[in-house]
C-alpha cells in the first residue's frame, strides 16, 4: 500500500489541502431530524437538500504536522487523503453518527466532545467501536461530569465491560471531565467549554482557537449566561441554535439568534439545529449580512470564511470519490478486530 511520504519519522501535511481550522456541519436538524416520521410539509417534501438535515453535529479539523507514522494512520490517509495531516476531533455522536462519518469519509478521530448528553447528541456513541478497530486504539472523550455520568448510565456495557456476560466488541472509550470556562489543549488547538443555558439545562458551547483563528459551536442554546459572553468575543466563526420562528423553552428562535449574532459581532453567524418550520432557500433570502444557515455537509474555513460543499454541488463524497481528489483510488481494507454482533 502506497501511504503519504514520511520524513524524520511524521506522516506529511497532504500537498492538495489547505491548512487551517476548518469546521464541518455532519447535521445540522433538530431532535427529529427533516424530514420528519409522517410530516409531509414543504420542508420535509422538499427537493433541495439543504432541507434534509440529520441530528446536530460536527467535525472540527487542523492541520498537524507531527502526526505519528503508524500503520493505522497510512491506512486512515490511504483510505481518505483528506485525513492527511489534519486533526479530526467530532462535536457530539449522536443517532446519525455513522451516516455522517461514512458521507464524509472518516475512518480515524482524534477525540469526541460531548455538549450534553440528550439523545440527539451521543445515540450513536455505541458506532464509535469502529473507529477503535480502524485504528486499533482507543479513543477519548470529553464531557462535563453530569454527561459523562449520564453516559455511564446509558452505555455502561462500554464503561464498564468487566460486568458484560460475554467479550463482545464495544467501544473502548478514555473519558476525561471537563469544566465550563477551563480551557484544554487538543493537539495544539485551543478548546475552551462555554457555559451556556439549554432550558433549565446547563451545557457547554465549545470554542476552539488555532493559528489566530476561532470558531464557537453553540447548539441547543435557549440563553448565554453573562459569564460567557466574554468567551464568545473576537470569533471569526459563530454557530448559534436557530430553532424555528415561534418560540420555544429550550432553543433560540431564529429572530434571537440574529439579536445575539449582532451583539457577539463575530464575522460571520451560521445557524443550526434547524426544524421542519424552516425551508433553507426561503430564509436564506430574509437573513441578516453575515448571519447564513448551515447545512448538512457544509464546510467552512474560519480564517477565510470560505465555504465548500461536495454533495451539495453535486460532486460525489466519501472515499470512493477521494473527497474532493477527482477520481476513485483502490479499495482499502480496514481491520476488523471482532465480529460485529
Amino acid at each position: 500500500m502506497n501511504g503519504p511520504a514520511t520524513k524524520d519519522g511524521l506522516l506529511n501535511e497532504d500537498a492538495n489541502r489547505s491548512p487551517g481550522l476548518e469546521l464541518t456541519f455532519l447535521g445540522s436538524g433538530t431532535s427529529a431530524g427533516v424530514p420528519m416520521i409522517g410530516c409531509g410539509c414543504g420542508a420535509c417534501r422538499s427537493s433541495d437538500p439543504r432541507d434534509r438535515r440529520g441530528r446536530p453535529a460536527a467535525l472540527v479539523r487542523w492541520p498537524d504536522a507531527g502526526l505519528p507514522d503508524t500503520e493505522p494512520n497510512r491506512r486512515a490517509f490511504a483510505f481518505n487523503p483528506d485525513q492527511a495531516g489534519v486533526r479530526q476531533v467530532m462535536i457530539d455522536a449522536g443517532p446519525d453518527m455513522r451516516e455522517q462519518a461514512m458521507r464524509h469519509g472518516l475512518s480515524r478521530l482524534d477525540a469526541v466532545v460531548y455538549t450534553h448528553a440528550h439523545a440527539d447528541h451521543v445515540m450513536g456513541t455505541d458506532d464509535l467501536r469502529r473507529f477503535n478497530a480502524a485504528m486499533e486504539a482507543p479513543l477519548d472523550v470529553y464531557a462535563e461530569p453530569l454527561a459523562l455520568e449520564t453516559l455511564r448510565q446509558m452505555f455502561r456495557y462500554i464503561f464498564e465491560p468487566l460486568r458484560n456476560p460475554n467479550q463482545t466488541f464495544i467501544a473502548r472509550l478514555i473519558a476525561f471531565a471537563m469544566e465550563a470556562g477551563q480551557p484544554i489543549d487538543l493537539h495544539g488547538a485551543r478548546w475552551t467549554p462555554v457555559r451556556l443555558m439549554h432550558g433549565r439545562l446547563p451545557i457547554v458551547g465549545l470554542r476552539i482557537d488555532f493559528a489566530g483563528a476561532s470558531i464557537a459551536y453553540c447548539t441547543d442554546v435557549s440563553t448565554i449566561p453573562p459569564e460567557s459572553w466574554p468567551l464568545l468575543e473576537g470569533l471569526d466563526v459563530v454557530v448559534l441554535d436557530g430553532l424555528r420562528f415561534r418560540h420555544h423553552p429550550t432553543h433560540m428562535t431564529v429572530d434571537r439568534a440574529c439579536e445575539v449574532a449582532e451583539s457577539l459581532g463575530a464575522r460571520r453567524t451560521y445557524l443550526t439545529h434547524i426544524s421542519h418550520d424552516i425551508v433553507h432557500a426561503e430564509l436564506s433570502e430574509q437573513l441578516p449580512q453575515g448571519v447564513r444557515l448551515a447545512y448538512d455537509g457544509m464546510t467552512l474555513d474560519a480564517a477565510t470564511l470560505a465555504e465548500s460543499d461536495l454533495t451539495y454541488e453535486g460532486t460525489a463524497s466519501g472515499p470512493a470519490a477521494q473527497q474532493g481528489h477527482g477520481s476513485a483510488s483502490a479499495p482499502v481494507d480496514l481491520p476488523d478486530r471482532a465480529v460485529a454482533d
